[in-house]
């Protein structure tokens, strides 16, 4: 019996998967340590290396279990909703660990098929999210796009990614408000 079909590793993997989404739902993906998560799951720190010796690995699969809350649930006016979304994203992005799972997560998909699916799947989310609801803002007339609907995801999100990753500088509310702006012309301009 290999490692992968033996009922205490799966079991252990299980344990320890669910305690890194339980604590990323509770105190943030800083909260997701090696330490922290083996004390949850009940299981020696070493266990959890031995499934996952990098954090960031394990933080990224706990993201995949996760509900994503960007860009979910539309409000009117989108512009609002928007700002307020897309600030809720810099926020994050602005800590460490999301910092670091990011660019992992980008950096292994180049070579990692797994990782690569990850990444489209959060990219997907995203952008279709995104684009619906600019979709929608542009039906009721409360936006013509510059651009399509779907392109509009990497013009928003693009720049505070490379703000955050390349620049390592804060995303100010100036940056936001100009992909925003970039979308197209918003019918309160």
């Amino acid at each position: 019996m290999t490692s992968e079909t033996d009922p205490r590793f799966l079991r252990s993997r299980e344990a320890i998967l669910n305690a890194a989404r339980e604590l990323l739902l509770e105190s943030g993906p800083t909260a997701v340590t090696h330490v922290q998560v083996a004390e949850r799951a009940g299981v020696g720190r070493a266990t959890v290396y031995r499934h996952w010796p990098q954090a960031e690995s394990l933080l990224i699969e706990a993201m995949a279990t996760v509900p994503m809350p960007f860009l979910d649930k539309p409000t009117i006016p989108t512009r609002e909703w928007l700002r307020r979304e897309l600030t809720a994203i810099a926020r994050q992005l602005e800590l460490d660990d999301v910092r670091a799972v990011s660019t992992t997560l980008a950096n292994t998909a180049l070579w990692d098929q797994n990782m690569d699916a990850r990444r489209a799947q959060f990219a997907g989310i995203l952008t279709d999210r995104l684009a619906a609801a600019l979709d929608d803002a542009h039906a009721r007339g409360e936006i013509t796009l510059a651009l399509t609907s779907r392109d509009a995801a990497a013009m928003t999100i693009g720049p505070m990614y490379y703000r955050s990753t390349i620049e390592r500088a804060p995303i100010d509310s100036a940056l936001i408000e100009a992909a925003i702006s970039a979308l197209g012309t918003w019918s309160t301009d």
